[in-house]
């Protein structure tokens, strides 16, 4: 059964030993952070701060840490099973024959499932501020890292849809507080939320926007998926919990939300207006750097009376958004191999912070093909980030850090096997010259053939004779070692 709400994800937590209450008071400027950090860097549980400092809701941290916790999120045993069904989900391929045809049938009752509905009445609108009395102060937002521009929200799923097509977008982009209410709205510019104001804006009109806040699990991880433009991410979540998203309608802007949010900000963003956002304890490990971007304005708060504020850290890996990138990973991997089915494995390393690395494993068929799926996963959506891609033949192991480092300095030349492109980055990639513009590093690691003018004999990997293996097996017992 989906979880109705962040409260039930929080008992299952629990009840799985999940989750630690922490009942001692702790303030929201910097000490929740040192707590959590700590935490993480012990791949320890999610965090209930019960007593927060000058806010009367009690705090959730690191609910999604850990390849257990986003499991039990999504509620399957398996992010690899639970793959397979979103290739599922967003295959458009025409049911031509009868057989396609009789296995659409289950996928069209799911996909009814997943539709939202909306209700009239929902408990995130319990408690209602407008206008003046708005105040971002009732809520323990973190201050996270000692040199951030300020309290930021984020967790928050922000709510939009193109002025013109109507169409919805759910993305995650965090929130300074700049005072009790308003804040910044952290648009990278490849985002479909920022599209939306850039569309909004060349009209001269006014972005609605509304921002849910600790929503049931599955419509959290949805805000962060790597969805194609045409997917609606309130039905990937309602797809993913094998039920619907439950809607209420905003009260001061014409946009829905979760039901079953514990705080839910209305509001706006207002044309060519912006303002110096961050500095930021970025995902990097780094400080993102100081920029202007629109300034939203609140227009209305509404929660729930018994409210948890859910929140989380970035910083040097691992954190918890590591989770959510492994947990993208491991279930958009079967979409990758559909347009690239030579690919066996896809490893984007926690120490890589989503877009520095991926280690790719391929079934090598022709010269120079390492090199092709290097140009082909540049071209790919969200891949268009990696800075650095290895591509390995399909027997390495691309999870195991340590064979990854042995084949990489043995296979390469770094002049023959290294190539160099230039084009969109991260908008966190501190390093390149421009913003949003630099150069990323494709490494072919594969065993090189005649054909690529590889003209000496490649040595064979050291293995052991299986029959002695197989005999030190059944001694093995014995030898107290």
């Amino acid at each position: 059964m989906a979880y109705k709400n962040l409260q039930e994800f929080i008992k299952a937590l629990e009840e799985k030993g999940e989750l630690v209450r922490i009942r001692q008071e702790v303030s929201p400027y910097l000490e929740i952070t040192e707590i959590t950090d700590r935490v993480c860097k012990k791949y320890g549980p999610a965090i209930l701060f019960e007593r927060v400092k000058g806010s009367r809701l009690p705090v959730l941290m690191n609910a999604f840490g850990s390849m257990r916790r986003m499991s039990l999120a999504l509620e399957v045993d398996s992010l690899d099973a639970l793959s397979e069904e979103v290739l599922y989900f967003l295959e458009a391929e025409a049911p031509n024959t009868l057989i396609k045809k009789l296995k659409l049938i289950p996928k069209l009752k799911r996909l009814n499932n997943a539709m939202p509905r909306i209700v009239k009445r929902a408990r995130c609108q319990e408690r209602v501020l407008k206008g003046d009395d708005v105040d971002l102060r009732l809520l323990p937002i973190l201050h996270c890292w000692p040199k951030d521009g300020g309290p930021f929200i984020t967790l928050p799923l922000v709510f939009t849809k193109d002025i013109i097509t109507g169409k919805r977008n759910v993305g995650m982009y965090r929130m300074q507080v700049f005072d009790k209410n308003t804040t910044g709205m952290h648009w990278h510019t490849h985002k479909d939320g920022a599209n939306h104001y850039r569309t909004a804006e060349r009209e001269g009109k006014r972005l609605p926007v509304a921002v849910s806040i600790g929503p049931d699990p599955a419509m959290t991880y949805a805000a962060t998926a790597p969805l194609p433009p045409d997917i609606d991410e309130v039905i990937f979540a309602g797809f993913l919990r094998e039920a619907p998203v439950e809607l209420v309608k905003c009260l001061t802007v014409p946009l829905d939300v979760p039901a079953n949010s514990q705080i839910v900000l209305e509001g706006y963003v207002a044309p060519y207006e912006r303002r110096v956002e961050g500095p930021f304890g970025d995902h990097t490990g780094y400080y993102s750097l100081e920029d202007e971007y629109p300034v939203f304005h609140i227009t209305c708060m509404t929660m729930r009376k018994d409210a948890i504020y859910p929140a989380t850290i970035v910083g040097k890996p691992p954190q918890e958004d590591c989770y959510m990138a492994k947990a993208t990973e491991r279930l958009f991997l079967p979409i990758i191999k559909k347009a690239l089915p030579e690919i066996q494995d896809i490893n984007l390393p926690l120490e890589g912070v989503f877009h520095n690395l991926a280690f790719v494993s391929i079934d090598k068929r022709y010269p120079g093909h390492a090199r092709k799926v290097i140009s082909a996963l540049w071209g790919l959506g969200q891949m268009m980030f990696s800075k650095i891609i290895c591509v390995f033949d399909k027997e390495v192991n691309v999870q195991n850090l340590s064979e990854v480092l042995w084949r990489l300095g043995n296979n390469i030349d770094p002049k023959r096997d290294i190539m160099f492109v230039e084009g969109p980055v991260d908008a966190l990639d501190h390093a390149s010259n421009l913003s949003h513009y630099g150069s990323k590093m494709g490494i072919d690691c594969t065993r090189k053939w005649p054909e690529e003018g590889f003209e000496r004999r490649w040595p064979d990997v050291i293995e052991m004779d299986e029959k002695i293996k197989k005999k030190i097996d059944i001694l093995w017992p014995e030898l107290g070692l």
